[in-house]
């Protein structure tokens, strides 16, 4: 399968970032889209609503539905899946993308605020991927994508950010599972992360502003990176933790990596998790020992 035409996506965290580009490449294709989000109204810091991202789809090929939803309620989660069963027919492809963030040491760190990343991060990864199964299931060539990060469990991507750490390989843990328990239902279960900070509005307003900006990549080499994932057979490419310019290096045939740097020319700031025995394709350069937060 070379396209997603006629496939039906459900992308959490949907409204802005990674989310909203995932979307936008599988609606060239022709695709459907269940858009899952909180945002509603529009906020000056964090650009993009559920509906501003459906106008989006549809202008540029394919079927949207906007579904405002906070995954850490299985009501909501339940109505948002049934809503996009009764609008296009089933679900072929789960992308949990939607992510909280912060990073707090111990001491810092309030456990409403450690609730939410649980909430958010794990347990709304599987709460959504459980309650997508029943439709995946009898998809031709199901997929399960999780924005999550290798398995490197090393003290350095813990410590200083322990509670969002916990929680984003709790991700890693839902695909390193249900890659093997879903592989008798023929459905792929893989992460994607990126190897340096994406232009984003957590970037943005969270880990080092506009100058951490320009030193990113666009949220298109995500995009891209996990449309070349999604078009792979289902049955036999599942349980892998994927490094978004390495895969697109390897598998995609991609040697020039320059358009997706927001300032095409600039040093590339590393994102957290990527392991060290993980180099860069040829000819991309990225920072070593960047003080991120």
């Amino acid at each position: 399968m070379s396209d997603l035409k006629g496939k039906t996506l459900l992308v959490t965290g949907a409204s802005r970032g990674i989310g909203a580009a995932i979307a936008l490449r599988a609606a060239r294709d022709g695709a459907n889209v269940a858009l899952i989000a909180k945002t509603q109204e529009p906020n000056p810091k964090l650009e993009g609503t559920v509906d501003s991202v459906a106008a989006e789809v549809k202008a540029a090929g394919g079927q949207a539905l906007p579904l405002p939803c906070d995954i850490r309620f299985e009501d909501q989660v339940e109505a948002a899946v049934a809503a996009t069963e009764e609008a296009f027919g089933g679900i072929d492809i789960c992308v949990n993308n939607a992510s909280a963030l912060s990073l707090s040491r111990i001491d810092e760190t309030t456990m409403k605020r450690f609730d939410l990343m649980v909430g958010v991060n794990t347990r709304g990864t599987f709460l959504v991927t459980k309650t997508c199964l029943p439709h995946l299931r009898k998809s031709g060539n199901p997929h399960v994508l999780v924005l999550a990060p290798p398995l490197d469990i090393r003290t350095k991507w813990f410590a200083g950010h322990l509670a969002y750490s916990i929680t984003k390989f709790g991700m890693s843990f839902c695909v390193l599972g249900l890659a093997e328990e879903l592989k008798r239902d023929g459905i792929a279960v893989n992460a994607l992360w990126p190897r340096t900070t994406i232009a984003t509005a957590a970037i943005r307003n969270v880990l080092g502003g506009e100058a951490v900006v320009r030193m990113s990549r666009t949220a298109d080499i995500v995009a891209d990176a996990a449309h070349l994932a999604l078009t792979q057979p289902s049955k036999t490419f599942s349980g892998n933790f994927l490094i978004d310019d390495t895969y697109l290096y390897e598998a995609g045939g991609v040697q020039d990596f320059s358009k997706y740097s927001v300032v095409p020319g600039s040093p590339l700031a590393p994102d957290f998790f990527v392991p060290d025995n993980c180099p860069p394709p040829p000819g991309v350069e990225v920072l070593k020992d960047f003080p991120m937060p």
